[in-house]
């Protein structure tokens, strides 16, 4: 009996201590290379419970011994892995062969950028030509060779002519068939074979073999993301495009097609030849007559208006951006005032990273040096006062002039923990048309959604209000106690049909009216590529409904994805009127810093209109310029003006502005001459003559109409660079030459680096030696 009674205590125990819970650690890494990977999705198998990977590839989360971990990342295979007695749980993830959409792949190199996609590589019938012939001058030598038709004559032709593309002999034994690699594809698959494209026609890849190197009159290889986005998954491995002569004079007369409204240039007409049957709603032929009434001279040889399912076909690389005129030097004397908004965006810098590994050219209207200062952290105090941020200034040489001064000025927010925040009222409005369905859109949209939908208590609400041809309601308020319903909701999402995004936001804001929170954190949230096509389309009819729709008190974050089609202009403008900020997603890191690191400043604003005026001393400051900016400034007049708006400060954001002074005395060339007045004589007072600048703020509380003003007197005193300014610096200095800006003086990449290392500090979350790796893959490039 006692016997018995033992072993019932001993099941009793262990169930006991199996139904307990207990931390789980571990590290997440890729199983190919090894590298850690950041913002895996780490859930408990069958609840809602989860985690995401640190920078590191790190995670902890409490769990049971009979509980089943779930590791999900994009562009991986999903991982299953019981718990057990273990208390560690690390897992190597594969790459998901699967969707290999998720995959860009780029050639690197010189190369034409074209209109189709970012990633082109062309060789002329020129050069074709003169790689066949190769010293061989004889012209019966040359008819001889343009009758041969010998199996590696293209591929021969194309070697070493194009960057990205690797061209060698099968097993290294001559006369075999040779074989074409585009860059980067070798691990992938088992068939690595590039597409073939020849005058339009999709071709088996031995009609290389068959084709007169004579006959042609150019050859495109496309390398990026855009081969799956036109091809989709038949050009995985690249496309090889060829144009022969003969289609070449064909071309000329071919007729004009019209897809989806969209006029496609002659040169981009196989792409049309190859869209599939399945994929074609309507398409009506025109004669030359017909045609050149409906459509004018461009449908002179007759057209052919085609209309897809989707009702969004995209053929070119038509991202946008707002034109930056660089802020110049002011004379103090005759401009002693700078006054700008702040600005807390960040994605400029997300979106230059995506280029730059991308091996993407860099639009310099992209590059936004503002937000790539203030997407970092620095370490300035907390307010401990009545306002709700703190002051800090710092003056120091300049780093890359010997002459000037650099000047740095920083607010901090007020941190409050997400438990301090109100109840938040969210109105999640997703696009999700057809330009949504990259790996890199919808789906890394909901990745990303999932992480914040796990932070949410149970005092909060969400709605998910979606976009395409129409507008509708996905998800009516839901309390944050039911995350699996929300979830649900969120991968249900497919994309599909146009984008009236006028629509979407007019009814995800008559949402989030009928269930306003007073005194809560009423927010619509915006994730898009910011492609709206039907509607109120254009950034000013935007702009207007914004304005209007803000009055309601509801406040809207702006979050954009995916790229060929990113309209980085109109996401700006929609969140700096709709009282709020905008961030470009690139990958999952970057969306466990916005909904995991900064959650509360994203949802929480805690001042609005801040507006920033900058008065320098002219005694000791001879002329100044604001560095970035450009897009944010203001009339002189316009800040003590309440009806203009402003930038607004969310919970523990910080907000990063440089000027770059040249002292009184200094000679330089970045001044000209200006003729003395004649009615106007500038007075200087002496009275003030320790002091450099004076800085005064404006801001109004989240629900005020009235400006609060602070004040703050910076004295004429140079001081060693602080960690943090020399890290703003380099910053700065690097944007300055992605814009190939007239003001850093020569400077190099190396001098962005070694200024950079300089100013490291604890770099807690990696995302200073991130910015030191982006820099050296651009110095590579």
């Amino acid at each position: 009996m006692k016997a018995l009674l033992a072993i019932v205590f001993a099941l009793a125990v262990s169930a006991q201590i199996r139904s307990q819970e207990k931390l789980i650690t571990g590290k997440v890494t890729s199983a190919t290379d090894g590298i850690e990977l950041p913002g895996v999705n780490v859930i408990v198998k069958g609840t809602t419970t989860g985690a995401v990977t640190d920078f590191d590839g790190l995670y902890k989360i409490k769990a049971k011994s009979s509980d089943i971990l779930v590791f999900n990342y994009l562009g991986y295979a999903t991982k299953e892995v019981k718990v057990g007695n273990r208390t560690t749980v690390s897992v190597a993830l594969e790459e998901d062969i699967a969707h290999l959409d998720e995959v860009v792949v780029i050639g690197y190199g010189t190369t034409r950028k074209m209109s189709l996609t970012g990633s082109v590589s062309t060789v002329s019938s020129r050069t074709l030509s003169a790689s066949q012939i190769k010293r061989k001058k004889q012209k019966a030598y040359h008819r001889k060779l343009a009758n041969q038709i010998q199996s590696s004559s293209i591929e021969n032709a194309l070697q070493g002519k194009m960057a990205g593309v690797a061209i060698k002999t099968a097993n290294g034994n001559p006369g075999k068939s040779t074989q074409i690699r585009i860059r980067g594809m070798g691990s992938l698959s088992s068939q690595k074979r590039p597409m073939v494209v020849i005058d339009g026609v999709v071709r088996y890849y031995d009609a290389l073999e068959r084709l007169n190197p004579n006959q042609i009159q150019s050859v495109d290889v496309l390398k990026d993301a855009t081969s799956t986005a036109i091809y989709g998954s038949r050009g995985k491995n690249g496309v090889i495009l060829i144009s022969t002569k003969n289609h070449s004079e064909r071309k000329a007369q071919a007729p004009l097609y019209i897809v989806d409204g969209q006029p496609v240039k002659k040169e981009n007409n196989y792409i049309i030849e190859s869209i599939p049957e399945s994929d074609i709603d309507s398409k009506v032929q025109y004669g030359k007559g017909d045609a050149k009434e409906k459509f004018g001279k461009i449908a002179k040889h007759g057209c052919v208006v085609i209309t897809t399912h989707q009702g969004n076909f995209r053929i070119q690389n038509n991202e946008s951006y707002a034109v930056i005129e660089e802020n110049n030097f002011e004379r103090t004397t005759l401009s002693p005032l700078s006054t700008f908004s702040i600005d807390v965006d960040k994605a400029s810098y997300s979106n230059i990273r995506r280029m730059i590994n991308n091996g993407m050219a860099i639009e310099p209207d992209a590059v936004k040096i503002e937000e790539m200062i203030n997407y970092f952290d620095y370490d300035y105090p907390q307010p401990n006062g009545e306002h709700p941020f703190a002051i800090h200034t710092e003056v120091a040489q300049t780093p890359w002039h010997k002459d000037t001064r650099i000047v740095k000025i920083g607010l901090q927010g007020k941190t409050f923990s997400y438990e301090e925040l109100p109840p938040s009222n969210l109105t999640f409005l997703i696009d999700v048309s057809g330009s949504m369905s990259s790996q890199n859109k919808l789906p890394l949209l909901k990745s990303a959604f999932k992480l914040l939908v796990n932070q949410l208590r149970d005092e909060d609400k969400v709605s998910i209000v979606v976009y395409a041809g129409a507008a509708g309601v996905v998800l009516e308020p839901t309390s944050g106690k039911h995350k699996e319903k929300i979830l649900n909701a969120l991968n249900g999402l497919e994309s599909g049909g146009s984008t009236a995004g006028g629509a979407g936001i007019k009814l995800a804001y008559k949402l989030a009216e009928q269930h306003f929170k007073k005194n809560g954190n009423n927010r619509v949230i915006l994730a898009t590529d910011g492609d709206f096509n039907v509607g109120a389309s254009s950034d000013k009819a935007m702009e207007k409904l914004i304005e209007a729709k803000r009055q309601s008190g509801v406040f809207l974050s702006v979050l954009g994805f995916g790229y060929g089609n990113y309209k980085d202009s109109k996401l700006e403008t929609l969140a700096d009127k709709g009282n709020g900020n905008h961030a470009y997603i690139d990958n999952m890191q970057e969306a466990q810093k916005v909904f995991g690191k900064e959650f509360g400043g994203t949802l929480f604003t805690i001042a609005k209109d801040v507006k920033i005026q900058v008065e320098f001393n002219p005694n000791k400051v001879q002329a100044y310029r604001l560095i970035g900016y450009e897009n944010r400034m203001l009339e002189d007049e316009d800040f003590v003006d309440d009806t203009k708006d402003a930038g607004e400060l969310g919970s523990g954001h910080t907000v990063t502005a440089l000027y770059e002074v040249i002292p009184v005395g200094v000679q330089t060339a970045y001044l000209r001459d200006v003729d003395d007045l004649k009615y106007t004589k500038p007075q200087i007072v002496s009275d003030y003559s320790d002091e450099l600048f004076t800085v005064k703020f404006r801001y109004k509380k989240p629900d005020g109409d009235k400006s609060i003003e602070m004040v703050h007197v910076q004295k004429d005193k140079v001081s060693e660079a602080s960690e943090d300014m020399k890290f703003a610096s380099a910053v700065a200095l690097f944007g300055m030459q992605l814009r190939q800006s007239k003001y850093h003086n020569n400077s190099k990449l190396e001098d962005v680096l070694a200024l950079s290392n300089e100013g490291r500090g604890e770099d807690e979350n990696g995302y200073r030696a991130e910015f030191r790796r982006l820099v050296s893959s651009y110095q590579s490039l």
